[in-house]
């Protein structure tokens, strides 16, 4: 096979490299001097307050005697409970996608008509222009489905004859079509990857106005189309719980750097979907399943304590797996005691695990997850608690679901798509002006209600 010489790295680069990395070093104890953070977290790992947002709010501690005490975590979208949120569409039997990106676009759950309306636009929107699949997604398809998406959504840019418009109505107009449009731009790219470099078959089926966003991206990506009451439940609630994180998790915060600038949706979005696909945000569910396929392979027994205590002390001196030293899916930048979204997926990943036959890695998870604080409390120093976060389970979820390892992290984009659109919106309406915090006692006090008929 023929080396590609575009992407060789020759000697006369190493060598040029080693200059540039050595001359790049800034001592660690300048960032202590000058209390600067590295990125979005202090010295600690705990993530660092980066600007004021009342899209969404993260609650990990209470304020007792004057101190900072740990607490159960919790979420809010626009002041209401993440587990209100999906417990209410969860025991009506509604897919929540649409339900909740209504809550975060426009501060409010919507009434039924409202509800209906919204989703028949959203509907609406999921048309790519014409011969943009054929022209754009089939040509040149790449490994990384987040690298088409981006490209897909910049070239968007050329068919929008107000791309420029920063104007809301026009923001909004190009979010909602956005928001539509990136299920479908990320399957059909994994189709025609999975065609031309895998040499599988390539069908495209067209999304169906009637389905919700969750059974849309299973009706296109599966060959026969088909998908349990079960199985579109749970992608619909990954995501929801996947949709927003406050202001000052990586791609949002890039969202409202780039916004602050005035340029145009599309370049916001790319730069966004640049920042989620890092494997310290995006893509940390798939380190998460490839570090327990390498745990199943090592350990003969899967009900063992002791093996799984054995194995996750191997990988925190960096013996086992990629040998980083990490327990992926364990820990998170804010949250201490637990992550909420966590727990929400843990009582419905044991009943899909259940109908998939695979309670053997239910159980697994479950022990991974019991014992890991307790072996990184005995083996690191830890500066507050550490619990399973949300990636630990969704790869696991994504599995179930016989998702492609390669829309793992562009089934992140579907979601939080939804919390960029809003935080860009918000970044304009307020360029320039002092908004206030999320922390609202207001906020706080709403509490998941009923759909009326409005």
């Amino acid at each position: 096979m023929q080396n590609n010489t575009y992407s060789e790295i020759t000697p006369e680069i190493l060598s040029l490299a080693k200059m540039s990395e050595e001359i790049s070093q800034i001592s660690t104890e300048l960032y202590k001097k000058y209390e600067v953070k590295r990125g979005l977290r202090d010295i600690s790992g705990k993530g660092v307050l980066a600007g004021l947002t009342e899209i969404g709010e993260i609650r990990s501690y209470t304020i007792v005697d004057d101190e900072m005490v740990p607490c159960e975590g919790k979420l809010f979208y626009r002041g209401v409970d993440i587990e209100d949120l999906v417990h209410g569409f969860v025991s009506e039997k509604r897919f929540g996608f649409e339900e909740i990106s209504y809550l975060l676009l426009f501060g409010e759950l919507p009434g039924r008509k409202d509800l209906s309306s919204f989703s028949e636009l959203l509907s609406s929107y999921r048309s790519l222009p014409t011969h943009f699949v054929r022209d754009i997604i089939m040509k040149a398809p790449s490994k990384d489905m987040m690298n088409t998406l981006a490209r897909s959504v910049l070239t968007l840019y050329s068919y929008d004859d107000r791309a420029d418009d920063t104007s809301i109505p026009n923001v909004l107009r190009q979010s909602l079509q956005l928001i539509a449009l990136m299920p479908i731009m990320a399957v059909y790219a994994y189709q025609a990857y999975s065609h031309y470099h895998d040499g599988k078959s390539l069908f495209i089926h067209s999304p169906q106005p009637e389905l919700s966003t969750a059974e849309n991206i299973l009706h296109i990506l599966r060959p026969d189309s088909s998908y349990s009451e079960l199985e579109a439940t749970i992608l619909d609630i990954a995501l929801v719980l996947h949709m927003e994180h406050g202001g000052g998790n990586n791609s949002t915060f890039t969202t409202h750097v780039v916004s602050s600038s005035g340029t145009d949706t599309y370049s916001s979005v790319a730069a966004s979907l640049g920042s989620l696909k890092g494997p310290k945000h995006g893509g940390a569910n798939i380190k998460v399943v490839r570090m327990f396929e390498d745990m199943k392979q090592v350990i003969k027994d899967w009900s063992s304590e002791e093996e799984v205590r054995t194995y996750l002390k191997a990988l925190l001196s960096r013996d086992a797996f990629d040998h980083a030293g990490l327990i992926y899916g364990m820990g998170h930048a804010v949250y201490s005691l637990s992550d909420p979204r966590a727990n929400i997926f843990k009582s419905f990943v044991e009943s899909l695990s259940r109908e998939k036959g695979r309670m053997d890695e239910f159980h697994l998870y479950s022990m991974v997850e019991r014992l890991a604080p307790q072996v990184i409390a005995e083996e690191r120093q830890i500066y507050k608690g550490v619990s399973a976060n949300v990636d630990f389970y969704s790869g696991f979820v994504y599995s179930m679901l016989d998702l492609p390892l390669e829309l793992y992290t562009p089934l992140f984009a579907m979601a939080r798509i939804v919390g960029w659109s809003a935080h860009r919106i918000e970044e304009l309406a307020n360029n320039g002006k002092i908004i206030r915090p999320a922390y609202k006692s207001v906020a706080k006090k709403k509490k998941y209600v009923k759909l009326d008929n409005r």
